[in-house]
C-alpha cells in the first residue's frame, strides 16, 4: 500500500493534472493485470493481441515509475523480464501472422501436372 502512495506521486498523467487515489490505483492495476493475463492465456487471438498491448503498456509504466523514483536496478528486473517476454510474444505472433497471410501462387494446369509427377 505504501508503494502505491509513492507510485501515485509520480503517475505519468500527473503532468495533465490527474493524480489517482493510491488505493484505487492499486486496485485498477491489479484488476487490469489479472484480466489481461487471463485474456492473454485463454482469449481469442484478437483479444490476446489487445491484452498483450495492455500488459506491455503496464510494464512500461512500471519501469517509468521505478525510474522516476530512482529505485535500485534490482527492483526493475521483474518488470524488465515481463516486458521482454511480452515483446517476444508479440514478435512471435507477428511472424506467425505473416506466415499465414503470405500470398499463394495460382496453380496453372501445367504446374499442377508437373507437381503430380
Amino acid at each position: 500500500k505504501a508503494l502505491f502512495v509513492q507510485f501515485a506521486e509520480v503517475f505519468p498523467l500527473k503532468v495533465f493534472g490527474y493524480q489517482p487515489d493510491p488505493m484505487g490505483y492499486q486496485e485498477a492495476v491489479g484488476w487490469l493485470e489479472l484480466l489481461a493475463g487471463l485474456l492473454l492465456v485463454l482469449g481469442p487471438p484478437m483479444l490476446q493481441e489487445i491484452s498483450n498491448l495492455l500488459l506491455t503498456l503496464l510494464m512500461m509504466g512500471a519501469i517509468f515509475t521505478l525510474a522516476s523514483l530512482k529505485e535500485s536496478l534490482n527492483t526493475y528486473i521483474p518488470a524488465i523480464i515481463c516486458l521482454g517476454l511480452l515483446l517476444l510474444l508479440d514478435i512471435c505472433q507477428l511472424v506467425q501472422t505473416e506466415k499465414v497471410v503470405r500470398p499463394t501462387r495460382k496453380k496453372t494446369l501445367a504446374s499442377a501436372f508437373t507437381e503430380s509427377w
